[in-house]
């Protein structure tokens, strides 16, 4: 027969109250009194009704993380790192991480985020890559969910968020490549509609500009954010006359995609032609050469967004809603001087 909190207290001799008040770690029962309960809770076996715990607090000690992209299986590093950072720091507070795979700006995924809002099995969520319409944040606010977002939108529903200035890095990486001696410069964008694919695509031409360069219109071609898109549309950016003697990645996986398509017809990364990516996923400082890119700390933004996110699941104002990080620009072997 299970052991229950009765028998513990009778055990310990107090009230059945205080046992619970005591193993739940609230800071009206006496230290010395809280020792014995653990100790006598721990001789006995007593393991804690967790259904019962929840009911009473009313939270699951649950959080959300709905990963928008197509398929069960997802092979981007960035997201890896991503749910780290969240689940760590939720274990680290005693809380679950329940993650679920829904396709992007679908049917699917926002009925995922409108039974979250609605149905309790979860006490917040995280929301990540956010698009510049975004109706899961739109729902999210007019359900007065608790949600943390990597990232802005034009919505004008306020809401908390941690995000990394893409604008910032995507002009340092551009600089770089100038001040290298690149003029004709590619740019494998983001695709339309994602808030940093934006904030990354009007920086890139704005800092061309600035520096009395041209983007003709045939530079700058959408990829997926995948390798395979990577490969794809650097065939294009090869096939121009003059071509670019630098591309850039909206993102790592791109980039990577990039240079390995044209290491497959025989080209230098580095001496025929500069690359770059940004996020600074594992796999970019261990390619062949190592990629220049734009470091974003994945895994540190994980954490903050659960931090922000556990914060306001317990009733408690963030002392910033919104953080705006500073990028770094990392520089390895990619980006060599223009061949």
């Amino acid at each position: 027969m299970a052991v229950t909190l009765r028998d513990v207290a009778e055990e310990v001799g107090v009230s059945i109250t205080t046992v619970s008040r005591a193993l739940a770690g609230y800071d009206d029962v006496a230290e010395s009194t809280r020792q014995r309960v653990i100790a006598a809770a721990s001789e006995l076996g007593y393991v804690p009704n967790i259904t019962a715990r929840r009911l009473q607090k009313q939270r699951t000690d649950t959080l959300g993380f709905i990963i928008p992209t197509f398929g069960p299986r997802f092979s981007d590093p960035f997201f890896s790192e991503f749910i780290a950072g969240i689940g760590n720091t939720a274990a680290d507070h005693h809380l679950d991480l329940l993650v679920s795979t829904h396709p992007p700006d679908s049917e699917r995924e926002l009925d995922a985020y409108r039974r979250a809002a609605r149905g309790g099995w979860v006490d917040g969520l995280i929301v990540v890559r956010t698009r510049e319409d975004d109706r899961r944040i739109e729902l999210l606010c007019e359900n007065h969910f608790p949600f943390v977002a990597f990232g802005r939108t034009d919505s004008e529903c306020h809401f908390p968020y941690v995000d990394e200035d893409s604008a910032a890095g995507m002009s340092l990486l551009v600089q770089h490549l100038i001040d290298r001696g690149h003029r004709r410069i590619g740019f494998i964008a983001p695709p339309p509609g994602l808030m940093f694919g934006r904030y990354r695509r009007q920086s890139f031409l704005d800092t061309m500009q600035a520096n009395g360069l041209e983007v003709r219109p045939e530079w700058v071609v959408e990829g997926d954010m995948t390798q395979r898109s990577g490969a794809e549309a650097v065939q294009k950016l090869l096939a121009l006359s003059p071509r670019p003697t630098a591309i850039i990645g909206g993102n790592d996986l791109m980039a990577l995609g990039a240079m390995g398509a044209m290491q497959k017809a025989g080209m230098e990364i580095g001496r025929e032609m500069a690359v770059a990516g940004f996020d600074d996923i594992p796999p970019a400082a261990h390619a062949h050469p190592p990629l220049t890119t734009i470091r974003q700390p994945i895994y540190e933004i994980g954490q903050r967004t659960c931090e922000m996110l556990i914060a306001i699941v317990h009733g408690r104002k963030p002392e910033n809603e919104h953080v705006l990080l500073t990028p770094t620009l990392v520089i390895r072997e990619s980006s060599g001087d223009p061949g």
